[in-house]
């Protein structure tokens, strides 16, 4: 049976993969799923622990894109994770804490942070995709971001042919080093815009651009059509998956978990696609005892996982882990979608009811789904700091404000559950992206600017500075402009008459 594509909220179409990454996001407003979801035998498993990431990746995506074949998605995997790419030769690298405590590593490649897993191969894809489509139009991709997502599809989609990108972030919401990673980022098809508002205003912004019909038929007149690079785009979840197939293999591998021994993940948790992804490599098969949500001071998400209740009527913090401020999490609706039988009248409900008013309950036999494999936690920003400082103290690692909240969040599990199954925590940023909140942690006075902070922090605590950091400070910002959510039509128009 051919793997087809549909929507979360019932539109009729069956789509290929090419045309689901294509489009991004369905006309209905809903998030493009598999009808169906591979299985890994064992003796898929077993091949897999004999294979390098960029081998495993390329096996794992191969099995949703149907239409693909094997040596183009093998020449795409060699070419995202290998030639020196990442600065890891496996990509995404364990990291081995205690006996029961792993660190997958995803911030190796050129941006520093785990969007590069997916947005180093995503560009071949969607290139593909627009072949495969015989699409003729040039494709606009539209990305909001909490900090990471927005550096990654730039990078990955510099001077990618028949592409352009424009990237919305929030005014104040983002690290300096993120910041500045944007705003000089080199390229002819990209454009960095700020947003006067948060994250959810920006993706609010730009999901009403998806679904606005007349800017479509303008923009089609002119030869171009939207896109995405967010994680609602299937494209860019896919190779999330195959880090959590892959850290399995490696646990196995080094003999760290028995065969078919279980393993918790936790995950650092924004808009819900990280930990969603870990999600689907349970549902093919690798297995695992509990997903750990973890949130910062927005705890939108340990709230819903405790009582069944999403709410966004919430006060908006803005924290020193700021890639997960977010109070609208758009993946939730992929896995709503699933538990519930594929039910897309009840989804469309709760999406309609969060939109209308900000609000939806899930009904008592999905709540009980969700509570047999998901947890949620959330830690505040004095516990996010004194995480930091103890790992660095008790073991000489050094971890960012994410991976702080996440390890934060599995201790917290532990102590309350007892459950003493190996864990792997998450870890989705280099800690020298935000370097200011990092010393701070460790005592020591931030006085410098964000990009002079760089070299303090590798001096403070011994640690090199990765690659794609050094000198950052000294490039020029090509993107200084703001725009308020109303605006947000009017620059992608500009951009593209440019």
């Amino acid at each position: 049976m051919k793997m087809r594509y549909h929507s979360t909220r019932g539109g009729a179409d069956r789509i290929s993969a090419a045309e689901a990454i294509a489009k991004g996001l369905s006309a209905d407003g809903g998030l493009y799923v598999p009808e169906t979801l591979p299985r890994l035998t064992g003796d898929a498993i077993a091949e897999l622990l004999k294979m390098s990431y960029s081998e495993r990746a390329a096996y794992i995506i191969s099995l949703f894109l149907e239409g693909f074949s094997n040596q183009e998605l093998s020449g795409y995997a060699g070419n995202a994770y290998g030639c020196g790419t990442f600065s890891s030769e496996s990509a995404a690298p364990l990291h081995q804490l205690d006996a029961n405590t792993h660190f997958l590593e995803l911030w190796h490649g050129p941006t520093c942070a785990f969007k590069d897993m997916a947005l180093q191969i995503m560009p071949y894809l969607l290139s593909a995709s627009l072949k495969k489509t015989n699409e003729k139009r040039e494709a606009c991709i539209l990305v909001a971001t909490s900090g990471d997502t927005g550096k990654a599809a730039l990078e990955g989609f510099r001077g990618v042919a028949g592409t352009r990108i424009m990237v919305f972030y929030p005014k104040d919401g983002v690290s300096e080093v993120q910041k500045l990673q944007m705003v000089t980022q080199e390229g002819d098809n990209v454009s960095v815009m700020a947003v006067e508002g948060n994250f959810d205003d920006a993706q609010a912004g730009v999901k009403a651009l998806f679904s606005d019909d007349a800017l479509s038929a303008e923009l089609s007149s002119g030869g171009f059509f939207l896109s995405s690079a967010n994680s609602i785009n299937w494209g860019r979840l896919v190779p999330q998956i195959a880090y959590y197939v892959s850290a399995y293999c490696d646990l196995l591998n080094s003999g760290s978990i028995p065969p078919d021994g279980k393993i918790n993940f936790c995950v650092p948790t924004g808009n819900f696609g990280n930990i969603l992804s870990a999600w689907y490599a349970e549902r093919m098969g690798i297995p695992v005892n509990k997903f750990i949500c973890a949130s910062n001071r927005n705890d939108v998400l340990t709230q819903f996982f405790s009582t069944g209740a999403y709410d966004r009527n919430r006060p908006f913090y803005t924290t020193i882990s700021p890639s997960m401020d977010i109070l609208v999490s758009s993946n939730l609706e992929r896995l709503l979608f699933e538990i519930s039988g594929k039910d897309s009248g009840a989804v469309s409900a709760y999406m309609t009811a969060l939109s209308a008013v900000g609000r939806y309950e899930v009904s008592g036999v999905v709540k009980d789904e969700l509570d047999r494999v998901f947890t949620g936690s959330c830690c505040s920003e004095e516990e996010t700091m004194l995480t930091i400082a103890d790992t660095f103290t008790d073991s000489s690692y050094l971890i960012d404000t994410h991976t702080a909240v996440a390890y934060k969040a599995l201790q917290k599990y532990r102590i309350i559950s007892g459950d003493d199954t190996p864990s792997v925590v998450v870890s989705t940023a280099s800690p020298f992206k935000f370097c200011e909140s990092v010393l701070n942690a460790l005592g020591h006075d931030a006085a410098e600017a964000g990009a002079e902070l760089i070299d303090t922090l590798s001096s403070v605590t011994g640690t090199p500075v990765p690659a794609p950091l050094r000198g950052i400070g000294r490039s020029e910002p090509r993107f200084t402009e703001s725009v308020p959510v109303h605006g947000m039509k009017n620059a992608v128009r500009a951009f593209l008459n440019n």
